[in-house]
C-alpha cells in the first residue's frame, strides 16, 4: 500500500509504499485491549501496603463482655469486621501484576492499531520534522502547518532530535518519542499521530 507524505509546511509530498501487513491488516480489537491492559499492568507498581489484624495497634482485650449486651460477640478491636480493625486480604506491597504477551502477539496488536490509524485518517507521514532552536513556538507553528490544529499529536522519529524534543515539553498534548519507545498506550490515547518517513522505515524493520 501508498502511504500520503507531507511536508512540514503541509503541502503533498512523494507517497510513500509500506507493507500492507503492518499499515493495511484488519483490526483486531480484542487483541489491541489485551494489548493495552497488559502494557499498562506490567507498568504498573505493587506500591500499597496494608496490614493484617496481627499488624494493626489494638488492644488484644476483648472489647465487652460475651453475654448479656445485646451485642454479637467480639473477641478483640482489631478484628476485620470493626472499624479500624485489619484487613482481611490486604496488599503486601509485593504483588505482581504483571502479564505476558508474546513477541508475536505484541507485533500483530501494533500493526492492527497503526492499520486503524490508517484506515481512520488519524496518521500522518511528513518527509523530516526538526525545528532550528529548542522552542515551543516554533514546534507549536509547524504543527498548525501540518493542518494539526489541535494541537493533541503523538510525533515519532527515527532518531530523537533534542531540539524537536526540548521543543514539546512545555505543550501539554504533544509528545515526541523514538522509533523503538512507540507503545500502545499512546498509539491509543493521541487523536493524532505523525511518523516522519524513516519512522516508517525503522517500525517496519523493527516488526518485520
Amino acid at each position: 500500500m501508498e502511504l500520503k507524505v507531507i511536508n512540514d509546511q503541509g503541502k503533498a509530498s512523494k507517497k510513500l509504499k509500506a507493507s500492507d501487513e503492518f499499515f493495511g491488516r484488519e483490526y483486531n480489537e480484542d487483541l489491541v485491549h489485551q494489548l493495552v491492559t497488559a502494557y499498562m499492568a506490567n507498568a504498573r507498581s505493587a506500591s500499597s501496603k496494608q496490614k493484617v489484624r496481627s499488624e494493626v495497634a489494638k488492644s488484644t482485650r476483648k472489647p465487652f463482655k460475651q453475654k448479656g449486651t445485646g451485642r454479637a460477640r467480639a473477641g478483640m478491636a482489631s478484628s476485620p469486621l470493626w472499624r479500624g480493625g485489619g484487613r482481611i486480604f490486604a496488599n503486601t506491597g509485593e504483588e505482581n501484576y504483571t502479564q505476558k504477551i508474546n513477541r508475536k502477539m505484541y507485533r500483530a496488536g501494533l500493526a492492527s492499531i497503526f492499520s486503524r490509524l490508517v484506515s481512520e485518517d488519524r496518521l500522518t507521514v511528513v518527509d523530516d520534522l526538526t525545528v532550528d532552536a529548542p522552542k515551543t513556538k516554533l514546534l507549536a507553528e509547524k504543527i498548525k502547518g501540518m493542518g494539526l490544529d489541535s494541537g493533541n499529536v503523538l510525533i515519532i522519529t527515527d532518531v530523537l532530535d533534542e531540539n524537536l524534543y526540548l521543543s514539546s515539553r512545555n505543550l501539554s498534548n504533544v509528545l515526541v518519542l523514538e522509533a523503538n519507545q512507540a507503545d500502545p498506550v499512546s498509539l491509543v490515547r493521541f487523536p493524532s499521530v505523525v511518523l516522519t518517513r524513516n519512522a516508517v522505515a525503522k517500525i517496519e524493520e523493527m516488526f518485520a
